[in-house]
Order: C-alpha cells, then sequence, then structure tokens
C-alpha cells in the first residue's frame, strides 16, 4: 500500500488549509472511536483490533480501522491489503478497501521500503495520526477502531488528545505480568480523562480441535478479576488458537473462513458487547 503519486511522505501529499477544522469535522462524521491499546507487546492486541473491526462490519456497521502503531504497522499484513492508496479531488486521502464495510489506513501504506525502520520522535508521530485523522477520506462511519502501540507513550497520548471522547478497549493475557502491564494502561486513561469501555483477556486458554477441552496455558480469569478490581467492565476472553495466527500471516478473516470456531465466536461475542456499551 502507497499513495500514488507520493514520495513516500504523507506530509508531501497533504495541504494544511485549517488542522484543527479537518480534524473535527472528520471526527464529528464518526459516531463510536475506540482506541485498543494494552500495557504491553504480545498480548494479540492488533489481532483483537483486526477482529474487532471485522466482526462489526460482519454485523453491518461501516467500521474504519486505523493503525497508529508507527514503529511496527501489522493491520495491513493481517488483512491481505496490498493495494495503493489514492487521493480524490479534495486532495483527502482514500482509505484501503477491505469490505464494503470496512476500510483502513496504516502507516505502512506510505512506507517505499515496508521493512525500513520508522526512527522518528514525537511531534512526527503526532503530525501524522493527526493527518490519518482529518486528511483522510473516512466519511460516515459507526465505529473507527484505533490500533495503538503497546505501552502509554506518544500514540496513545496523541489520540487522547486529539479525539477527546475516544474510550479504551484495553487488552491483556490472563498471566499477571500482562496484568501488571495493564493496570499501568488504567491508570494512564484514567489520568488522561480517557473512559475505558472494558478489558479483554485475550489467549485465554486453548481449546483442543479433538476432544474441546480448554488446557489454561496463561492461566485463566487474570483479566476478569483485574477488570472488577479497577472498577472497569470486562467484554469476555478470546481463547488461543493456532488457526487465528495462520489466517492472519496469510491476510485472511477466521471469521469468514472458520466462523463456527471458538475463537470466531468470541470476536462475534466481544463485537455484540461492544455494540452494547458502546
Amino acid at each position: 500500500m502507497a499513495v500514488k503519486e507520493s514520495s513516500g511522505k504523507l506530509m508531501d501529499k497533504m495541504p494544511e488549509p485549517d488542522p484543527d477544522a479537518l480534524v473535527k469535522a472528520t471526527l464529528n462524521q464518526i459516531t463510536h472511536k475506540f482506541m485498543v491499546m494494552s500495557g504491553k507487546g504480545g498480548v494479540g492486541k492488533s489481532s483483537v483490533s483486526v477482529n474487532l473491526a471485522t466482526a462489526l462490519a460482519t454485523k453491518g456497521f461501516h467500521v474504519g480501522l486505523m493503525d497508529v502503531d508507527i514503529h511496527g504497522p501489522d493491520i495491513p499484513r493481517m488483512l491481505g491489503l496490498a493495494e495503493d492508496l489514492t487521493v480524490n479531488q479534495a486532495k483527502r486521502i482514500i482509505p484501503a478497501r477491505y469490505s464494503p464495510k470496512l476500510s483502513v489506513v496504516s502507516i505502512e501504506a506510505l512506507m517505499p521500503d515496508k521493512d525500513a525502520a520508522i526512527i522518528w520522535r514525537g511531534p512526527a508521530k503526532h503530525g501524522v495520526i493527526r493527518q490519518f485523522i482529518g486528511d483522510v477520506d473516512w466519511g460516515r462511519l459507526d465505529y473507527l477502531i484505533i490500533d495503538a502501540p503497546p505501552g502509554t507513550g506518544d500514540e496513545p497520548l496523541t489520540v487522547a488528545q486529539l479525539i477527546p471522547d475516544a474510550r479504551a478497549v484495553v487488552v491483556t493475557t490472563p498471566q499477571e505480568v500482562a496484568l501488571a502491564d495493564v493496570r499501568k494502561s488504567i491508570r494512564f486513561c484514567k489520568q488522561v480523562n480517557m473512559d475505558i469501555l472494558g478489558l479483554v483477556e485475550n489467549m485465554s486458554g486453548y481449546v483442543c480441535p479433538t476432544c474441546g477441552d480448554t488446557l489454561d496455558i496463561f492461566g485463566t480469569g487474570g483479566g476478569e478479576r483485574t477488570a472488577t478490581q479497577e472498577g472497569v467492565p470486562f467484554l469476555g476472553r478470546i481463547p488461543l488458537d493456532p488457526a487465528l495466527v495462520s489466517f492472519g500471516d496469510r491476510g485472511r478473516s477466521i471469521q469468514v473462513e472458520a466462523p463456527s470456531s471458538p475463537v470466531a465466536k468470541a470476536f462475534k461475542s466481544l463485537a455484540d458487547q461492544v455494540e452494547i456499551l458502546g
């Protein structure tokens, strides 16, 4: 994915008549905004972002998926998106289409070398995220899902500043080391006055495809206990399934390819919870 006739730098293509006005006008067309975040890496945050967005789109909602993980953008590859982005007559980027209901934008779209390291400081990240909101022609959306990098650094802080009504979906695994970090994410949200929609426990048990028994490889129940202790809603558990990794590596959706699998059903349940609480 790369913007046609572009040097690979978003700044070269986008005019800046009034960035604040563009951001405000764009956000006014989006009903619900959710930032998917985690206290540490390796908890499957991007998988949750992709599959939550896909599940909501499958339910018939218009969904945008914005990848602001500047240093490790994975969303385009997980969705099998490789086409160029284009710019419309108003000089706004048209997001890539995964399906008629799901559109996607990622920093990887603007990198000529997909394997190049992105070495940016905070102001550059802030500028690009601002443009991902104001300079992208998202149109009217029911949901904007924002995939943030792990931790509480520049990217989630920028989202909190630019989208004051965004709410957090916090992802963790059941093990205590992840739960300790997720509590920091919850503290972050409270410090920046970001409402928390709820907490998701990912990799919560491996369901044997032969016998149907569940093996709690990383433990279980820690996410729900932490949600209760911190006074935030618990959105549900997503089981560990190697097929989810396989589908993601091939840019395919497990919800389309294996809708009756436990993990596909879990993401549908998560989308139901988001719709109810949203």
